[in-house]
């Protein structure tokens, strides 16, 4: 673990389309307890996956902005030192352009773990389930091409409605199998999927799946369920926060890197992590973070208020963060205070 002490601590912003990119900030707060975060939700927009390339574009290109150029009405908030675009779809599509427009600020995506499956492969089977953004990306072809190219091969499985699914329910109380929840409906619904999901895995036979939007670690426990443990679920944020921290001043490497396809790491069924009656992974065991943490919103905050309390085991208040639609002109760039959910 690296800690960053109280005067170099790292000013460090994430964004996503709505709460998946949680799961990365909760692998950043367990390796890097003393940075300062901001994340921020798109949940005015959620879900990114069927959007166009150049809306998905624009919408990042305002996200970084605001992080990188925010005025700073809080002592320390102004300014990040790195961005972090925990999203897939958002990175396959937009981070080559962040890149280039803001030279000086280094930016990390995320990327579907296609080298560490094809790795770890026993049958030379791997699955990879993403948005149809990312898998209809150069950037996803690329990867499949470059890495699988010993023969493995790579069931590309788009999941529709899966990120928005655990939206509705995954940051909500209850869990994910509960049909007994004031939520029953939705929570039934995300259930078949899952389960339509992993049947489809298992008449591939693959023995090892990429989860390849960061929302899809949310409900990785309760996918192993279904899959059983002869398979591996791959999930890069504990590889992208290795990234990231050799990107910072204290750390090694060359901050112009790529972006992060990592080593990877295997979900499997072993775990020290506490879980719901379902098995739905709840808060990761780790130091409790002293950075300090700011949560917006670009839309509903009661979303990522109970994603942020389940995953991150934090109550900080969420700000509700007022964007124009890219296509929209600039009103504002202020966070309201919102009420508590």
């Amino acid at each position: 673990m690296i800690a960053a002490t109280a005067t170099a601590a790292p000013h460090i912003g994430l964004f996503d389309s709505g709460i998946g990119g949680v799961s990365v900030l909760r692998a950043l707060r367990r390796q890097l307890p003393a940075a300062r975060c901001s994340y921020i939700a798109d949940t005015a927009c959620t879900p990114w996956g069927d959007r166009p390339a150049d809306w998905v574009l624009a919408r990042c290109a305002q996200l970084s902005a605001w992080l990188i150029e925010q005025p700073g009405d809080k002592p320390g908030d102004a300014g990040v030192d790195l961005v972090l675009v925990a999203c897939n779809t958002g990175t396959t599509q937009a981070i080559a352009a962040l890149r280039m427009r803001w030279p000086q600020v280094p930016f990390v995506g995320v990327e579907p773990g296609i080298k560490p499956a094809v790795a770890s492969s026993r049958k030379r089977r791997v699955a990879v389930m993403a948005t149809s953004g990312t898998l209809g990306s150069a950037r996803l072809q690329q990867l499949v091409d470059h890495h699988a190219a010993d023969g493995t091969w790579v069931l590309q499985l788009p999941c529709p409605g899966l990120a928005e699914a655990i939206e509705h329910v995954a940051g909500r109380s209850g869990a994910v199998d509960d049909h007994e929840d004031r939520q029953a409906d939705a929570a039934a619904a995300l259930a078949a999927q899952l389960d339509q999901i992993a049947a489809t895995l298992r008449d591939a036979e693959v023995d090892t799946v990429v989860l390849g939007c960061t929302h899809y670690p949310l409900v990785a426990d309760a996918l192993q369920q279904r899959l059983g443990p002869g398979v591996q679920l791959i999930d890069t944020a504990d590889a992208v926060v290795r990234r990231v921290v050799s990107l910072l001043p204290t750390g090694r490497g060359d901050r112009r890197a790529d972006t992060v396809t990592g080593t990877g790491t295997g979900t499997g069924t072993a775990t020290d992590t506490p879980t719901d009656s379902s098995g739905t992974r709840m808060v990761d065991s780790q130091p409790t973070a002293t950075g300090p943490l700011r949560l917006l919103a670009t839309g509903d905050t009661a979303t990522l208020q109970q994603a942020a309390q389940r995953w991150l085991a934090t109550g900080q208040e969420v700000e509700r963060l007022s964007l124009p639609l890219p296509d929209d002109e600039p009103n504002s760039r202020k966070p309201d205070r919102a009420p508590r959910a």
